[in-house]
């Protein structure tokens, strides 16, 4: 029997792939974006009484009123936007899971999606499922910014949605609200739809506040933004996450995500409700929580030849390797594994046509152990 692929493109991803590697090879992991830390014990210890007590059949499918509840106080609080619970918020199997159902309910075939490369590998396989194209615009190196007059230049008639991700996997760069102002003088007047991933916006750093389209009033009103409770909380395994969305467009991504997972981890969904509501501190001290994290990763990396780029948000760090060796970074990243004892992730896979540079990204979402046996191997090569 032969099958003919829906994804000719796509193969076993990166992250896969390096993390393998690191097994077979007993390398020290800085690939795969996932603390190697525990959620909070009080959350934990949460989600075991919740389970106890027989909370363990079908959630809502919208997700339970109560987490809705508290992620409608924290984005007003966060973001001075107040939304209704009810109609606007709904709970998912992680953010890979909210990222796909927007895509599905607003991009119909034929239609464009716009993406910047360097981008999440999910994105471009959701959009082919649709029968649609994603248009790939590089972002500006050094300091991956948006060059919007490209942005402009890329709409067509069939132009129908604008992905962007702040603070932005893999490079750390953050949007400013000049940025969203242009954003919105773009999309004026036009069909298009905003999806926004704002996973990492509670890793913010230096003072600077994460400019979530949920602060930009025009913006909101046609933006579904998707958020991460696995990132916020140490705990990428619960598969956890959210979409915020005006009530119209939050009515299509129901009709997806009905068919797609219909609920999610009840016993989860009634932890998170708990925690945030007793320990609202936790995502606000996140900044300074992973900020420390930053600096005592670049410290410890400052004695190797890797040379360190800046790192305004998120959790992993690009390093030039240039001055160790003159190769593609997929093969840098299999010799360093093998030869080095350590895991990164190339670039070149978040790209359509990556650019000839010498950049591999860390992950330093991790324990101070692990950062210096990684730093004792690294500072060899």
């Amino acid at each position: 029997m032969h099958i003919e692929t829906k994804l000719p493109k796509v193969g076993t991803t990166i992250f896969s792939v390096m993390s393998q590697l690191a097994l077979e090879h007993k390398a020290v992991n800085l690939g795969q974006g996932f603390p190697d830390f525990e959620p909070p014990e009080a959350l934990r210890d949460t989600i075991t009484r919740a389970m106890a007590e027989g909370r363990n059949q079908y959630a809502p499918g919208i997700g339970l009123a109560p987490l809705r509840e508290q992620i409608a106080l924290k984005t007003e609080r966060m973001y001075g936007r107040r939304i209704n619970a009810d109609t606007d918020v709904t709970v998912t199997s992680g953010a890979t899971e909210a990222l796909f159902a927007a895509i599905a309910a607003v991009v119909r075939t034929g239609d464009e999606v716009i993406v910047f490369d360097p981008a999440y590998d999910s994105y471009e396989p959701a959009i082919d499922l649709q029968g649609a194209k994603a248009v790939h615009i590089p972002l500006t190196l050094p300091n991956f910014g948006i060059d919007w007059q490209r942005v402009r230049d890329a709409i067509t008639p069939r132009t129908r949605m604008i992905l962007i991700n702040s603070p932005h996997n893999p490079s750390g760069a953050v949007l400013s609200a000049a940025d969203l102002d242009t954003l919105a003088a773009i999309v004026r007047d036009t069909e298009i739809v905003v999806l926004s991933d704002e996973v990492y916006e509670h890793i913010v750093f230096d003072g600077a506040l994460h400019q979530s389209v949920l602060r930009h009033a025009e913006l909101a009103e046609r933006s579904i933004v998707v958020s991460s409770f696995g990132k916020t909380y140490h705990c990428t395994g619960w598969k956890l996450g959210y979409a915020v969305a005006p009530k119209a467009l939050s009515a299509e991504f129901r009709k997806v995500h009905q068919y797609l997972t219909f609920c999610t981890f009840h016993p989860a969904q009634l932890a998170f409700a708990e925690f945030m509501a007793s320990t609202p501190e936790h995502y606000l001290e996140l900044p300074a929580f992973y900020q420390a994290k930053r600096d005592r990763f670049r410290a410890l990396l400052k004695p190797t030849r890797l040379k360190l780029l800046d790192v305004p948000g998120g959790y992993f760090q690009l390093v030039d390797y240039s001055a160790i060796r003159d190769e593609p970074d997929v093969a840098f990243c299999e010799w360093l594994v093998k030869e080095g004892g350590v895991a990164a992730i190339p670039l070149a896979p978040f790209y359509e046509t990556a650019p000839d540079t010498r950049l591999v990204r860390l992950c330093f979402a991790k324990s101070d152990a692990t950062m210096e046996a990684a730093a004792e191997r690294l500072c060899k090569l």
